[in-house]
């Protein structure tokens, strides 16, 4: 429970600026206390509470960063309460909804971009969860107490993208488990030279912990190997409490009084959460767990959105866990997947959430994301629950596309060998918020599931695409298409802790999207990038030779593989699909086109008319870009991006 909100700064957003009727906004920001008891049934399956100090009263505390915006006049707000579960410490919510750059402390008008969530009237919260995230940039982290006395094996993957000497023992910028000895000869490293290589020991002589936090090798590191190493740790800390944080947050907001410091007493009717990619894990796992129901058993969240998440979970409620790892041989690669075994807690207590599981075709690629709508054995189709819509966004990657597309990954710097996809999403995802309300409000049932299907023939094995996109001019298919393997912890692993190395099994069968005759996605949602095309837009990537395991697909991205301009430019490269100019007269010609898909979409719910102008000035942005850029499949621009064309940009970065 929350025992305490300690404000440090409250005011009003913008000058008191209106967002449409729901007026002007304020934010607040402070640091939120919680106390949980662990005794309680919900709060003895975070692993190792039962070990952390406990106060007078035997309960475990702990603290986190807040951050909340909300309309100044209640009366004008929508009484919904958006939770938004930080990204690895960042703020992501407007960046999804409100198609704007993400940022600490949003405080000028392009921070709030097309003002989505506040014209709509929500509440908007934030709450550190993570307590490996590092105080810096305005990253939002959680303090939790440790197992003192504990030790055991941690375990980290590391994957540079450049040659250097010396890596952190985390993920990226994250604070790492150190080793309890720097000379430690039960420590080991591997490697494997690409996905799906064996692995090699690599000599103790070879490396060493140059301090407690980093490891040095000699000759320095591979770009694009993936080293594993494994070494000893003390006084884990709780990062299950994470869960609680999250779940008492929304609950204290929804429910407590004025008389307890509430800013939103009174004011919040019903309670979505919301994640996306590492947080959208989080969110499978809170609900495998059950852990959306709080100490006086009410069901917290009326409905969830874990966006990006795949078929996987996380290590957010593991001894030594690294809640940052997007690891495939990890411990969120763990089955259960799809709904009828992930959700079997909460249908044991009678009381369900709605729920919309959106992914990409990127998790489709990387793996996992057809494991949540099929059996185990990758045998036959598994229809989602009755509560779960789950649809693929189809031609599209991990986060919205941009315009142009940067040249490297922003998040890790990672080069792809075509030119990023540009197709832009956050219109679908606006969209399924608002039917998701719907939903829960009015009973308002929304669009039916669309996704992949094995019975219908929709559901292809990757490999199968090959010939499909080797006969396009300077696309390059993956050498390598990975999937999650069966991974056996060990006896302990329920409790939260993992032997390493895992045991290592068969992989799983997965699937993705067949495609039609310009190679573009024929299941899920096609938005108007597909249905009136100027490229094929994937959810794969190959990696840039530059960085190393050449065929491996790269992290999140996808391509855009666009379209000859001429049909002479065609016959010349020997592309099979037909040039823009044989299927669209003008530019004028091609927008009345995209204008006639997007408002077919608007018609079956999965676009908001209040989009349909923003959709067709971004067409045309595309068609601009795709004209005077002529970009090759392989990346390389033949003619230059005016300025004008540059500042044109869908922002959208890469977040895993």
């Amino acid at each position: 429970m929350v025992t305490g909100l300690d404000v440090q700064k409250r005011e009003v957003v913008l000058g008191g600026k209106s967002f449409g009727d729901a007026g002007a906004y304020e934010k607040i920001a402070g640091t939120i206390r919680f106390a949980a008891d662990p005794a309680h049934p919900l709060h003895r399956q975070i692993t190792d509470i039962g070990l952390a100090q406990k106060n007078a009263e035997g309960r475990v505390q702990f603290s986190a960063d807040f951050y909340l915006l909300k309309p100044v006049a209640a009366r004008k707000g929508n009484g919904r309460l958006l939770l938004d579960v930080a990204n690895r410490g960042r703020k992501v919510a407007l960046g999804m909804f409100n198609s704007t750059l993400r940022v600490p402390d949003p405080s000028t008008p392009a921070d709030f971009g097309n003002g989505f969530l506040m014209r709509h009237g929500y509440t908007v919260a934030w709450v550190g969860w993570q307590p490996d995230v590092p105080r810096k940039d305005g990253l939002i982290a959680l303090d939790v107490p440790r197992a003192n006395g504990v030790t055991g094996f941690a375990r980290c993957e590391l994957r540079p993208n450049t040659r250097v000497d010396t890596l952190p023992l985390a993920d990226r910028y994250h604070i790492p488990n150190q080793t309890v000895d720097v000379a430690d000869p039960q420590a080991r490293v591997t490697v494997r030279e690409h996905a799906g290589a064996a692995a090699v020991g690599v000599p103790r002589s070879a490396w060493r912990f140059s301090d407690p936090g980093h490891i040095e090798l000699k000759g320095g590191f591979t770009p694009g190997a993936i080293y594993d190493v494994i070494y000893r740790a003390a006084d884990p800390q709780l990062v299950g409490l994470g869960f609680l944080a999250v779940r008492d947050t929304a609950a204290w907001l929804r429910w407590a009084p004025a008389a307890s410091g509430n800013p939103c007493a009174g004011e919040i009717e019903r309670a979505y959460l919301f994640g996306v990619s590492q947080s959208g894990r989080f969110l499978r796992q809170m609900l495998f767990l059950g852990l959306d129901e709080d100490e006086q058993g009410r069901m917290v969240f009326d409905a969830l959105i874990p966006h990006v998440a795949g078929g996987r979970r996380g290590e957010f409620n593991l001894r030594f866990g690294q809640p940052s790892l997007n690891a495939q041989e990890a411990v969120g690669s763990l089955p259960p997947f799809n709904d009828e075994a992930l959700f079997k807690r909460i249908r044991e207590r009678g009381r369900v959430p709605r729920i919309f599981a959106t992914n990409t075709s990127a998790e489709y690629w990387r793996g996992d994301g057809s494991l949540i709508h099929t059996d185990a054995e990758g045998s036959r189709d598994a229809e989602p629950a009755e509560f779960v819509r789950t649809y693929l966004f189809a031609g599209t990657q991990h986060t919205p596309g941009a315009l142009p597309p940067p040249d490297a990954d922003p998040n890790t710097g990672s080069r792809g060998y075509h030119r990023f996809n540009v197709s832009d999403y956050a219109p679908l995802l606006r969209s399924a918020l608002v039917n998701l309300d719907r939903w829960v409000s009015e009973g308002v049932e929304p669009p039916p599931s669309a996704f992949p299907r094995i019975a219908d023939g929709t559901a292809v094995e990757a490999e199968s695409l090959a010939a499909s996109f080797r006969t396009l001019p300077g696309a390059r298919f993956p050498d390598r298409v990975t999937r999650p393997l069966r991974l056996d912890f060990g006896p302990d692993i329920e409790r939260g802790i993992a032997q390493y190395p895992p045991n290592v099994g068969a992989p799983y069968r997965t699937y993705v999207s067949a495609v039609d005759a310009d190679g573009n996605e024929v299941a899920g949602i096609r938005g108007p990038e597909l249905a009136v095309p100027l490229a094929t837009l994937t959810g794969w990537n190959p990696r840039h030779p530059e960085q190393g395991a050449q065929g491996d697909l790269m992290s999140m991205m996808g391509s855009t593989l666009p379209f000859a301009l001429t049909r002479a430019e065609r016959e010349r490269s020997g592309d099979p699909r037909q040039s823009v100019a044989e299927r669209y007269p003008s530019r004028t010609a091609y927008l009345e086109r995209v204008r006639e898909a997007t408002r077919k979409l608007i018609a079956a719910r999965h676009a908001l008319a209040e989009d349909l102008e923003a959709i067709v000035e971004c067409a045309g942005q595309r068609w601009d870009w795709i004209h005077a850029s002529s970009v090759s499949a392989s990346g390389t621009l033949i003619r230059t991006i005016p300025a004008t064309l540059r500042d044109a940009s869908t922002p959208g970065l890469p977040l895993i």
